[in-house]
């Protein structure tokens, strides 16, 4: 769910922020996306309604995951599914391996899944000696690249056509333009023998219906449906936390999902399959299930609410943190806001540094909030998140300035005195700022100025002024 060796969020956007082609890709595509996401949204009248009712839907599932869960597991095994079961990523990837292997295949064609991102999926049956290959097109642009996606909904949004084009150049041996149709001509055809050999492949999945065992996937291009209809056996990796009770409760979903990450009134591709169909698709189709610190997710009563996600990506699209490091700064598979809440909670510790810094990769500025199709209250997560790092740091130079600055605060005199000793900073300042300031005041001069404080404090001004 995180990428070895990542940097910290600090360190990786410093970076990020020099690199003047990322951001101009980024402006352009989140820019747009929000634009037309804004439109399709302001066509609905109910659109509030359907927020809480995705929020209430959500919660419930969450309420009662134990008891859906092995409804889903009954329903999908009465349609004749295998369900298997993963406490993590490990146990996940030898689930699937071994599937594989089972039926010989050397290659699998892949749906877009978070969740086979998350634990790895792809470098693990490479080492088993399984191929995977990636169909949706901005996934299979970045596995071309030997690149890392950077976007939930668009993993190759940091790339420009050229960029594209040199790629597949690269990697497929084909003289292409850079135009947009030539690109995706140039796909379809290197995928085309691919869909049409596999014997196995691999999904993820944006629904599952508890009652009656549908699985769902939406997507917009059509490789979806090629990987759930061509090969002999199917493959399903869902995260614990996407089901849905009932078809009713998908309806609402159908109407959130769309507009809110691909800005349609409906996925172009909309595909449902329920167990095995003889003579039609799959004959042996298996459910992985996975966890991977969901249920301890789970039972933090302010951050479970991240569990709600639908993966639409309308909260990286607004952020503007987001548009100016891209997803590849967050140093995991999740990026963004959402990412920012649930990849420490899905990691679980919050000593381990690049984890840990992910909270405070936002300006809480509130505006995923506004957007999120299922209403999860992302800043006060982010800062439920910050407390609990903070207090996994232990005593540190910044948890001392506080308690000092506390001390301070709690007495009207102390607190005069230290406004009478900070404006003696003015002396520090050219042109009405201070640029540079000895430690600890360097953390924050190292970044940004500090206006020149005045020579009379408030409280000081009162009492000459009003006695």
């Amino acid at each position: 769910m995180t990428w070895l060796g990542s940097p910290t969020f600090p360190k990786a956007a410093h970076e990020a922020l020099a690199d003047t082609q990322l951001r101009q890709n980024l402006r352009k595509a989140t820019g747009t996306i929000r634009g037309r996401r804004a439109a399709a949204v302001g066509e609905m009248t109910d659109w509030e309604q359907l927020r809480v009712a995705g929020e209430q839907i959500k919660d419930d599932v969450l309420s009662r995951l134990d008891t859906l869960l092995l409804q889903l597991e009954e329903s999908v095994t009465a349609r004749g599914g295998v369900v298997h079961w993963a406490r993590d990523a490990e146990e996940a990837n030898k689930i699937v391996l071994d599937l594989c292997r089972a039926e010989n295949a050397r290659e699998v064609v892949k749906v877009k899944s978070m969740a086979t991102a998350e634990i790895g999926l792809n470098e693990a049956l490479e080492a088993g000696g399984v191929h995977a290959i990636e169909t949706d097109l901005a996934e299979l642009i970045v596995q071309l690249g030997d690149d890392r996606p950077s976007h939930i909904l668009v993993p190759a949004i940091h790339r420009n056509r050229s960029e594209i084009r040199e790629i597949f150049q690269r990697r497929m041996g084909v003289e292409v333009s850079d135009e947009p149709a030539d690109l995706a001509e140039a796909a379809r055809v290197y995928l085309r023998e691919k869909f049409l050999t596999a014997k196995v492949a691999i999904s993820g999945a944006n629904f599952a219906v508890a009652d009656s065992g549908s699985i769902v996937v939406l997507e917009s291009e059509g490789n979806g449906r090629m990987c759930l209809t061509l090969p002999e056996t199917l493959i399903t990796v869902m995260g614990i936390e996407k089901l849905v009770p009932t078809w009713q409760d998908l309806e609402v979903f159908l109407q959130l999902l769309p507009r809110s990450s691909t800005a349609e009134r409906m996925n172009p591709y909309t595909s449902v399959w329920t167990g095995v169909t003889p003579g039609d698709g799959p004959q042996r189709f298996h459910l992985v299930l996975i966890d991977n610190g969901r249920t301890a997710t789970l039972e933090d009563s302010v951050g479970r609410q991240a569990l709600r996600c639908i993966r639409c990506s309308a909260c990286l699209n607004v952020c503007p943190v987001y548009e100016r490091t891209g997803g590849q700064s967050y140093g995991s598979v999740y990026p963004g806001p959402i990412g920012a809440i649930l990849t420490p909670q899905l990691v679980g510790d919050m000593h381990d540094p690049q984890a840990a810094s992910l909270p405070f990769a936002s300006s809480l500025c509130g505006a995923c909030f506004e957007v999120c199709p299922v209403r999860i209250d992302i800043p006060s997560v982010l800062t439920h998140l910050r407390a609990e790092a903070v207090e996994a740091k232990g005593r540190t130079a910044e948890s001392v300035a506080m308690a000092a600055a506390a001390w301070v605060f709690r007495e009207a005199s102390r607190y005069e005195k230290a406004q009478k000793a900070g404006s003696l900073a003015r002396f520090l300042a050219r042109d009405g700022r201070i640029t540079s300031l000895p430690w600890p005041g360097s953390k924050w001069t190292a970044s940004r100025d500090v206006p020149a404080p005045p020579s009379e404090s408030f409280r000081a001004w009162w009492r000459k002024n009003r006695g």
